[in-house]
């Protein structure tokens, strides 16, 4: 269940980031909306996250993870580019949380 957590917070965070900047510095409402609540998800499902896997390793799979598909929304979304280095240092981010998964010892399973 904790991956379940995490996920859902990875997502709500996706959404949060997102509606940030589509809320213009916090001058549209629903977008800001959007924004607290969307955090505030994400926030109680990491701490619930947080209950079984060890902060390090959550943590970094969140914030890889988030890092990731935030990049690739902005550029489906936002018209944001995304060359050669950008993508291959998101890979190089994918690549580490599932060597870190696959790998490690901390990873609490």
């Amino acid at each position: 269940m904790p991956y379940v957590y995490l996920a859902i917070s990875i997502v709500a965070e996706v959404i949060a980031t997102s509606a940030l900047k589509a809320s213009d510095g916090f001058s549209k409402l629903w977008p800001s909306v959007i924004v607290v609540v969307g955090y505030g998800i994400a926030f109680h499902f990491l701490a619930l996250t947080l209950k079984t896997i060890p902060v390090g390793v959550a943590y970094a799979i969140w914030a890889g993870a988030g890092v990731t598909i935030v990049a690739i929304v902005g550029w489906l979304l936002f018209g944001q580019k995304l060359d050669a280095p950008a993508i291959i240092g998101m890979a190089m981010i994918v690549a580490g949380v599932v060597i870190m998964q696959a790998f490690s010892k901390t990873t609490g399973h």
